[in-house]
């Protein structure tokens, strides 16, 4: 499958009208989203503290992470940042997907609005 990118403006709650847009990877086996350092320090977004999370190569990690508004596709929501390296690709993680009513619709590589968010898991066969 190949990569689906989005732009995103990820916006300082305390200080709305300090953001960072950038293009993000949207990656549905992230849970949270990841910014590089520089882009959230810019904005005046502070770490909170910090999380284990397991690289793609299986090797876990310590990093810090933030709150932070995140807007795309006309919609906003917030949610947990990862703080990663200068020179990170942005990761779209699945909470802020989710959140937002969005799905990654993977034959046309592409995303897509939900008609309504879901309350209540599916229904399983």
């Amino acid at each position: 499958m190949g990569a689906t990118h989005v732009t995103v403006t990820i916006r300082n709650p305390a200080e709305p009208s300090r953001s960072w847009d950038g293009l993000f990877l949207v990656d549905t086996g992230a849970t949270d989203s990841l910014v590089p350092r520089s882009c959230i320090e810019a904005i005046g977004v502070e770490p909170e503290g910090q999380r284990v999370y397991e690289t793609a190569d299986g090797r876990e990690i310590r990093m810090d992470f933030a709150i932070a508004r995140i807007e795309f596709m006309g919609d906003v929501t917030a949610g947990r940042i990862i703080i990663g390296d200068d020179g990170v690709e942005p990761l779209l993680g699945v909470t802020a997907l989710e959140s937002a009513g969005i799905e990654v619709d993977p034959v046309n590589q592409r995303l897509k609005r939900l008609p309504a968010l879901r309350l209540k898991r599916l229904a399983q066969p």
